[in-house]
């Protein structure tokens, strides 16, 4: 078995537990920052998740630097896994990778391209706006003058942000929760502009389809 055929078989085995250690990451990222008042214990207890987890992306993006034939072209051509690892937050991300590596070695993907775009866009931006809430609102509760001072405000945020509408009632003023706010804008064209354009292919191509019958 050759370096890339060992990488991939890598990624196959490790791809469920990933899962895994993504959903408690998050789990633990989000009983950290909505409950309040935790006792020591299960604040050290949550605080060793999230360290173990973080870890163990570390780790296993390591693994496949160390199965791949070429290690630059491997950071080069894999940067999101780069970033995802470094900003766990993020590891929505990894979803449409995943889906578009996945996708190449099937000859018949089940789904319609513009279906299947519109499907992994939307699940992304969810998990992402979600993410951006639990961050803005963890930077932002006790900010002087911040408008961000409930959950709700930080989810109404994000998605006024996510969808570009941006009413501009609440905004962040702390440094991480603008740099944090900078990077959903972006995220949110290009995710936003995937479903819509998207959606509008689709219904060119049924609108042709209806005409040429």
């Amino acid at each position: 078995m050759d370096r890339q055929q060992r990488l991939w078989t890598w990624e196959q085995t490790a791809e469920p537990y990933l899962f895994a250690a993504s959903l408690l990451f998050l789990t633990s990222y989000t009983v950290r920052v909505l409950v309040p008042g935790l006792s020591p214990g299960w604040s050290t207890f949550w605080e060793i998740v999230t360290a173990v987890t973080w870890g163990a992306f570390i780790l296993e993006y390591l693994a496949r630097l160390l199965l791949s034939d070429d290690r630059r072209h491997f950071v080069r051509t894999r940067w999101l896994d780069l970033i995802v690892t470094v900003l766990p937050l993020l590891r929505p991300l990894r979803i449409v990778d995943l889906h578009e590596r996945m996708q190449r070695r099937r000859d018949h993907p089940r789904l319609a391209l513009e279906a299947r775009v519109m499907a992994y866009a939307g699940l992304t931006s969810l998990l992402l706006g979600f993410a951006a809430s639990l961050a803005v609102y963890h930077d932002e509760r006790g900010a002087p003058h911040a408008d961000i001072r409930t959950f709700g405000d930080a989810v109404w945020w994000a998605a006024s942000t996510l969808t570009t509408t941006g009413y501009g009632d609440a905004t962040p003023v702390t440094g991480r929760g603008r740099v944090t706010g900078v990077g959903l804008m972006f995220l949110g064209v290009g995710l936003v502009g995937a479903v819509v354009g998207s959606f509008s292919s689709w219904l060119m191509r049924r609108f042709r389809q209806e005409g040429e019958a």
